[in-house]
Parts: structure tokens; C-alpha cells; sequence
């Protein structure tokens, strides 16, 4: 090997790590989801129903704040919006706990959970980073019946969001 080509190939390896080091993160694929009850996305990952790449990745349902789509605006996660896919529906009660896994923990501004479009809880973090689970009590009122929840956890330093749905059988 010709000796100015080693020396470049020795300094490009000794710089690789350095670069690598002060190169801006990409932002990570995995973030969050609602575990219990089971959201739609759990319940594909967990093959209670058939999906397609949401099986793999159920915390990466993310997109812009503000949608109100259960797959967040992303194509890959399209069939989460399909209510006639066969979602197991969980009977809960009146006032029920909404579980969060967490496997990037974002500061977060709020998190909110809406049926029919209408916000039915509201939970200010006020940019604090969560833990690996939260926990939510939302209670229901007047609602009763199927319900379909969608659950949005809005994270502090960026546009986007996560994003759950959740079929439930509220007093059920």
C-alpha cells in the first residue's frame, strides 16, 4: 500500500469516533406507547391482532402536534386508524388508569386523551422529563358504552407527538 494512502487511512480511523462524537443525534425510532389498557399498537405487538410494521415498533407512532389520527399522520402505522381491523375492546371502569411505556424519555408538556374529538383529561407535565412509566387516571364521566380513546403524549422541546389509540367498553 502506497505510504500517504496507509497515513490517510490511519488519521480517517483515528477521527472516525471523534466525528461520530460531535455529529447531531438523529432522532431516536423509540418512544412511547399506552401498554394498559392494551392500545391499538400494543395489541399488534403483542399478535392479539395482525399488523404489519407497528408489531415491531409500537412506540414509534409519532407525528405533528395536533392530529387526530390513531396512527399519528404516519403511512407505515396507516392500518391503526382502520377501526374495522378487529381491536380487542377493553371493559373498563368509569375512572380508569392509562399506562404509558416509555423507551425515550421526553420533556413533556402535556398529555391529553380525547373521545369523539372532545378532550375528556388533560395533564400538564409543564416540561418535565417523565419516568419510564405514567400513569393517568382519567375518568370518564357521562360516557359509557365502546369508546374509542386517543391518547397524546406532547413532548416539550419539539413539534411532535405520540400518539395511542384505545378501544374500550366504558362501565363495560
Amino acid at each position: 500500500m502506497h505510504k500517504g494512502r496507509k497515513t490517510a487511512l490511519l488519521i480517517g480511523a483515528a477521527l472516525a469516533p471523534v466525528v461520530a462524537v460531535s455529529l447531531p443525534a438523529a432522532s431516536a425510532s423509540a418512544h412511547g406507547y399506552i401498554s394498559d389498557p392494551p392500545s391499538r399498537q400494543a395489541q399488534c405487538a403483542a399478535g392479539t391482532v395482525s399488523c404489519g410494521d407497528i408489531t415491531y415498533e409500537p412506540q414509534s407512532v409519532e407525528g405533528p402536534k395536533g392530529l387526530t389520527s390513531c396512527s399519528g399522520g404516519n403511512d407505515r402505522f396507516a392500518e391503526l386508524d382502520d377501526d374495522g381491523k378487529g381491536w380487542t375492546v377493553t371493559p373498563v371502569a368509569k375512572n380508569t388508569t392509562f399506562s404509558w411505556q416509555l423507551t425515550a424519555r421526553h420533556s413533556t408538556s402535556t398529555w391529553e386523551y380525547y373521545v369523539a374529538g372532545q378532550r375528556i383529561a388533560l395533564f400538564d407535565d409543564g416540561g418535565a422529563q417523565p419516568g419510564a412509566t405514567v400513569d393517568h387516571q382519567v375518568d370518564f364521566g357521562s360516557l359509557s358504552g365502546p369508546q374509542k380513546v386517543l391518547a397524546v403524549w406532547n413532548v416539550a422541546d419539539t413539534d411532535n407527538a405520540f400518539y395511542a389509540c384505545i378501544d374500550v367498553n366504558v362501565g363495560g
